[in-house]
């Protein structure tokens, strides 16, 4: 024998009544929104600020952590006073017309302060040119010559090519020919990657950008600038 249980129907009021009641607090919104538009430009503004603040304290604790291979990495060029108190890191490509400008006050500066050491860390992003361009410099660099040739090159137009880097080379008192075997090295190559690999950890993504007393400063930057950065770099760690 078959027994039919009764079955309580659902409240259909009961069940839409979550829907509606979201419904109504979203054209609430809207509304409001809608009077007060500049509700949402506040909010936005603050979302920016709070993600640069944490990008900003990101990239503060990456230098931070990477101290060492930014300021004492055997395979980058050192210039200035090799026992200078204030250390300035530079990521550049000699095709960047930016990073030109600032090489001008990057030497002026290092030179009118006399208590600076510069680290250049080579970072050729703009085309195969470039890479032979920091190749060529670090080949040089092989030779005690570094220097002279990295600013004889930042004077130059952007022109990258073999003839024009041997030119550089004899007027600097680099062997061309030893410069250009040396380019083809493993050891090269590998600076090459590590300063890649530094960058990323940075988030540099364009040139030229300094490391100044443990700040980045993405950028070109001009002298007056520049000696702000080195004074309070100088202040802060004293």
């Amino acid at each position: 024998m078959l027994y039919a249980f009764p079955v309580k129907a659902q409240d259909q009021s009961t069940a839409a009544a979550p829907s509606a009641e979201v419904e109504n607090i979203e054209k609430i919104v809207r509304d409001y929104l809608l009077r007060n538009p500049e509700v949402l430009v506040e909010a936005l503004t603050l979302y920016e600020q709070r993600r640069t603040e944490a990008e900003e304290q990101r990239r503060l604790s990456a230098v931070s952590d990477n101290k060492e291979r930014l300021e004492n990495d055997p395979a980058s060029p050192v210039a200035g006073n090799p026992d200078g108190d204030v250390v300035v890191v530079e990521f550049f490509d000699y095709r960047c017309p930016y990073c030109r400008r600032s090489a001008d006050t990057l030497e002026t500066a290092m030179k009118a302060d006399g208590n600076v050491r510069v680290v250049f860390k080579e970072f050729p992003i703009l085309g195969p040119e470039s890479v032979e361009g920091a190749k060529a410099a670090l080949a040089a660099e092989k030779q005690g010559k570094y220097e002279a040739f990295h600013f004889a090159l930042m004077r130059e137009p952007g022109d990258m090519s073999a003839a024009h880097l041997r030119r550089i080379a004899e007027e600097v008192g680099v062997d061309a020919d030893l410069m250009e075997r040396d380019m083809k090295s493993e050891e090269i190559n590998a600076a090459l990657r590590n300063n890649y690999a530094l960058a990323e950890e940075l988030s540099i993504r364009g040139t030229p950008a300094f490391v100044i007393g443990g700040t980045l400063v993405p950028g070109a930057v001009n002298l007056e600038e520049m000696e702000r950065l080195i004074a309070e770099a100088r202040a802060n760690a004293s």
